[in-house]
């Protein structure tokens, strides 16, 4: 298997498009991609098509990819559609770049989209919930509560509002790691208040708005310690990515500006005990993601991380192997994650200020890591970033998310 390069990507700003469709949103982005690359659509010899919530909200169940990618112009070429929760997008990529290592075709596109922002809230927030066992939903729900016993809710901190239960589950953590490490809700709010200041430097984020770490504490209660603003929106949007061979990069020129996909681990959960942290999904993907890529942690330079709430943060970067295990909040606070600090993490924004619509999440990560490694990122680029780490999960399976994808990249 030859080594697979990024040589183009593209993505819609994310956000509310109540006056545009999937089909839309999902020709922007694959135009941009293929203006990107510098190719016509017709060298594209197969295309990974990610989206969760379509087939839920448009009951375009089967065939979304083919509707979508026919309908502007491409034919004939193979096209799988790929669901795999919020982890749809990476999968993808995973999928387009093993198909490229193949030797099957040159040029591999991998797209996703959602629209997440309809006016039925139940049913949006209703969503979430197939993204566990739907016959054991009750005893998912308060196996995962359970986690964050023992620390006390602050009277009054509850909210009128709808919101899904997984930020109910969000919050257990945040309450375990309080309980067994001493996280604090100001590190919480610390991680929130550096991605919208990093957001503001991002034109295709939704939030572009700094806000301090005082009035992240400030807004409106989610579910103890969780505020607002240290939670993802739902958000509509598309992001794509065309990966090829080294070959077909070099015939067409494109090796200057390509970034190599040192590593791309997909992994599933396990039935581990909660206690059992360093057997985390994530930590085994990312240790196998090292060792494929031949680095180790300490060699990265910037990372993108999925972050549906400011806990989410906090958890990668223990497992990434960024800092030890239960100093997340500390790594946080120290100023180590920002711009300008050793290691920056969700320059983007994160998916709290860039958006989290779900089958494009994982390309938008990806996106903003090419960008940076590019040195195209502007006024939040991280200064001679070589090797990046994108990390994203989905679902849930036991005590951890139920698909997780590692992807190293670099430079050369």
């Amino acid at each position: 298997m030859s080594h697979v390069l990024i040589c183009g990507v593209g993505m819609t700003r994310f956000g509310r498009h109540a006056d545009r469709s999937v089909k839309e949103l999902v020709s922007e982005a694959v135009l941009a991609t293929l203006n990107d690359a510098g190719i016509e659509r017709r060298q594209i010899g197969a295309a990974y098509y990610g989206s969760v919530a379509q087939g839920y909200f448009e009951n375009q169940v089967t065939v979304p990819g083919q509707i979508a990618l026919l309908s502007m112009g491409f034919s004939g070429l193979p096209v799988v559609n790929v669901e795999n929760a919020c982890a749809t997008g990476s999968t993808a990529l995973h999928l387009a770049q093993r198909h490229v290592a193949s030797g099957e075709a040159d040029f591999v596109l991998a797209v996703g989209v959602e629209k997440m922002l309809y006016p039925d809230k139940a049913k949006v927030f209703s969503l979430f919930e197939t993204g566990w066992d739907v016959h054991r939903a009750q005893e998912n729900y308060d196996r995962l509560l359970e986690l964050g016993r023992g620390v006390e809710v602050p009277p009054g901190f509850s909210r009128d509002a709808p919101f899904s239960r997984f930020m109910e589950v969000y919050a257990a953590f945040c309450r375990y790691h309080m309980r067994e490490f001493g996280l604090s809700q100001r590190q919480l709010a610390i991680v929130a208040a550096k991605n919208h200041e990093h957001s503001q430097c991002n034109p295709l984020a939704q939030y572009q708005r700094p806000f301090t770490v005082e009035e992240v504490l400030a807004s409106g209660p989610v579910c103890y310690p969780l505020t607002t603003l240290m939670c993802a929106p739902m958000t509509d949007g598309a992001a794509a990515v065309i990966v090829c061979s080294e070959r077909a990069a070099a015939r067409h020129g494109l090796t200057q500006r390509s970034v190599r996909i040192r590593a791309s681990i997909l992994r599933s959960a396990s039935l581990r005990a909660a206690a059992k942290l360093d057997e985390h999904v994530t930590r085994l993907a990312a240790l196998e993601a090292y060792e494929k890529a031949a680095i180790g942690p300490q060699e990265v330079h910037v990372a993108e991380v999925h972050d549906a709430s400011a806990m989410g943060e906090i958890l990668q970067t223990e497992n990434l192997g960024f800092c030890k295990r239960g100093e997340g909040g500390a790594f946080a606070e120290s100023g180590a994650s920002r711009l300008g600090g050793r290691l920056p993490i969700n320059p983007s924004g994160g998916l709290e200020c860039k958006g989290h619509p779900i089958g494009a999440t994982g390309l938008a990560q990806v996106f903003e890591l090419v960008t940076q490694l590019r040195g195209a990122a502007q006024t939040r680029q991280v200064p001679n970033a070589r090797i990046a780490v994108q990390e994203n999960g989905g679902g849930l399976f036991g005590v951890e998310e139920a698909a997780a994808h590692i992807a190293v990249l670099s430079a050369d």
